[in-house]
């Protein structure tokens, strides 16, 4: 009888652990793929579309075609600085990577790179 209690106990907290650890790597994943899509997007001779289709093609690659539904672009001015910066609103993964929409917003800049 002891062993049912506590089995289950240990059961529902481990699995919480690594619901987290999935939310957090989820986060991880989205965090970064906006960053990549400003590095891409603020390229010379690149655009703001390019860098979003960048962070929805690592999204893609990396979780689901699902959670890149919601990317944005727009220039931004940063302490006088024009960057690109990558705003991504994505599903917050309750229950395995099943949760509510827009929920989870994450963003990336990179500054602007000039042609001489």
């Amino acid at each position: 009888m002891d062993f049912v209690l506590v089995g289950t106990l240990v059961i529902l907290i481990f699995s919480a652990l690594l619901q987290f650890a999935l939310a957090l790597h989820v986060r991880n994943i989205l965090i970064d793929s906006a960053a990549e899509g400003a590095r891409a997007g603020a390229l010379a001779g690149s655009s703001a579309e390019v860098g979003a289709d960048r962070a929805r093609y690592l999204i893609g690659l990396a979780l689901s075609e699902r959670y890149g539904q919601d990317v944005r672009t727009a220039v931004v001015d940063v302490d006088g600085v024009p960057c690109l910066q990558v705003d991504i609103a994505a599903p917050l993964p309750l229950v395995g990577l099943v949760g509510p929409a827009r929920v989870l917003h994450v963003s990336g800049r990179a500054v602007l790179e000039e042609t001489l």
